[in-house]
C-alpha cells in the first residue's frame, strides 16, 4: 500500500487526519483532492441575480477549499508524509465521476462520512469510489478522532463475492492487527455438522494470522445495526466488509445494508465491491 488518495472536506478533517496517519504507517505517498462547484440556479431567477449568486458561491467554495488544503499541507509536513494536493472546480456529478476515475490509479482511497440527514458530495464520492474505481475505500466517520489504530479489527463474512474481495483488499491492514475477529451475522442456528467461518479462518491462518470466529444473532434488528452494536461492544478500531449494490439503468445504487452502515457508522470501515 504505497499510493493513497483522500477526499478532503472543507468543514471536517477527520478523513485527512486518518489518511495522513495511514500514509505515515505504510510510508506511502498521499494525494489530497478537494472539489469546488457552483450549484444549479432555478430558471425563475434572473440572469443578473443568478450570476451574483454563482460568483458568491464560487468564491466561498474556493476560500473553504484553500483553507482545507492549507491544513492538509501543514499536517502532512508535520507528519513527514510525502504528499500532494489538487483542487478541481466541477459540477456535483462531475466531482464523483472524476474521483472514481482518479481512484483507479491508487491502492486505496479514503473518504469522510457525509453529515447525517443530508445529501452530500461525500455520498456520491463513496459510491463512485466503490463502483467505478475497482479499488478499496475506507470511509471515516465524521466523529472520528485520531488516526489509524489496529488493535481490534472486525471482518464481516457471509461467504459472498464482495466479502471475499474485501478480505483480500484488507490484507495489508489486517496483517498489522493485534486482534482479528471474523464476524458472521445470522438469523438461524448452524447445522450440527457445520462450523461457520472455519473455511475463511483457515485461509487467513495460512497467511500467519490468528483469527477468532464470532457468530452473532440479529435479535430482531437489521444487519448493519447488529454489526455496529457489536463493534461498539468490542471496541473495534476498523470494520472490514463487502459493499453491496444493484445496477439501475447501468448505474450502481448502494444496497440497504451498505447504505445503513455508511449512515450510522462510528468506526472507520474498509469496503470494496
Amino acid at each position: 500500500m504505497k499510493n493513497i488518495l483522500v477526499n478532503l472536506a472543507a468543514g471536517n478533517d477527520a478523513a485527512s487526519t486518518y489518511a495522513i496517519s495511514l500514509a505515515e504507517a505504510f510510508d506511502a505517498y498521499l494525494l489530497g483532492v478537494i472539489f469546488t462547484w457552483v450549484p444549479a440556479i432555478r430558471r425563475s431567477v434572473t440572469h443578473t441575480v443568478a450570476a451574483g449568486l454563482m460568483e458568491a458561491h464560487r468564491l466561498e467554495s474556493e476560500k473553504a477549499a484553500q483553507a482545507a488544503l492549507a491544513r492538509f499541507d501543514a499536517a502532512t509536513r508535520r507528519a513527514g508524509v510525502s504528499a500532494g494536493a489538487r483542487m478541481s472546480a466541477t459540477t456535483l456529478p462531475g466531482a464523483s465521476d472524476l474521483f472514481g476515475r482518479l481512484a483507479r490509479r491508487f491502492d486505496l482511497s479514503i473518504v469522510g462520512q457525509a453529515e447525517p440527514n443530508t445529501v452530500a458530495l461525500e455520498d456520491l464520492i463513496v459510491e463512485a469510489a466503490l463502483f467505478d474505481s475497482g479499488r478499496p475505500v475506507i470511509v471515516v466517520p465524521s466523529i472520528q478522532h485520531g488516526g489509524l489504530k489496529l488493535d481490534r479489527v472486525l471482518m464481516c463474512w457471509d461467504g459472498s463475492r464482495a466479502a471475499a474481495r474485501v478480505f483480500a483488499d484488507a490484507m495489508p491492514l489486517i496483517k498489522r492487527a493485534a486482534t482479528i475477529e471474523v464476524v458472521m451475522v445470522t438469523s438461524e442456528p448452524p447445522k450440527s455438522d457445520e462450523l461457520p467461518g472455519a473455511d475463511i479462518a483457515e485461509n487467513l491462518a495460512r497467511h500467519g494470522l490468528a483469527v477468532n470466529v464470532k457468530r452473532i444473532g440479529r435479535g430482531g434488528i437489521d444487519v448493519a445495526a447488529t454489526i455496529l452494536n457489536y463493534a461498539s461492544d468490542a471496541a473495534a478500531d476498523l470494520i472490514v466488509m463487502g459493499a453491496y449494490g444493484h445496477s439501475r439503468l447501468r448505474e450502481f445504487v448502494l444496497g440497504g445494508t451498505t447504505r445503513a452502515m455508511l449512515a450510522s457508522m462510528t468506526v472507520p470501515t474498509l469496503m470494496s465491491h
